[in-house]
């Protein structure tokens, strides 16, 4: 049970990196030093003082370039390969007492394919609301979503199963968006 609700945690942490990259290191870094979290011990250095500076200056630089409008389309496209390689290492981090080889395995394929899926709905919300109003309400949007990553990033720590109900209703919201959209 403990590996299922490790991987749901690093799911649902990985899904997040494709929104922000460092806004779930930036958590994993304080619930591990406030000791909520329990690192792989090849990433211990994730719950580290330094790791946790460099995770809040860099938190704080990624949100406010996505405040700059056609400034986040940029960042949303070349951030992609980041995004992947973060959410590979979030979730090998989290998966503790199994062999290296299946962690890998599991990191890879859930949370690298979570966070680029983050990512790829991420690029389309930015590119329709450029698209859509020529940016003027990129800075709204960032908001929400830095808001969204921050709230499901804590929500992952503290309660991992809740990730796969919270992930089903945003899934099945976005299913009736898209369905009231579609031209009749």
């Amino acid at each position: 049970m403990e590996i299922a609700l490790s991987l749901l945690m690093g799911i649902g942490l990985s899904a997040t990196s494709g929104f922000r990259v460092f806004v779930p290191l930036l958590i994993m870094s304080i619930a591990s030093l406030a000791g909520h979290l329990e690192l792989s011990p090849a990433f211990d250095w994730i719950g580290s003082y330094p790791a946790l500076v460099i995770f809040l200056v860099a938190t704080v630089l990624e949100i406010l370039a996505y405040f700059v409008p056609y400034l986040d389309n940029l960042l949303s496209m070349i951030s992609s390969p980041a995004a992947l390689v973060a959410g590979i290492i979030i979730t090998a981090s989290v998966i503790t007492e199994i062999s290296p080889l299946l962690t890998w395995t599991l990191a890879i394929i859930a949370g690298g394919g979570f966070s680029l899926a983050g990512k790829v709905t991420s690029n389309v919300i930015h590119t329709g609301s450029t698209t859509m109003t020529g940016g003027t309400i990129n800075p709204g949007v960032s908001l929400l979503e830095s808001v969204f990553t921050a709230f499901m990033g804590i929500l992952s720590v503290l309660f991992p199963l809740l990730v796969v109900f919270f992930a089903g209703g945003i899934i099945y919201f976005l299913i009736k968006i898209k369905k009231r959209i579609r031209p009749r």
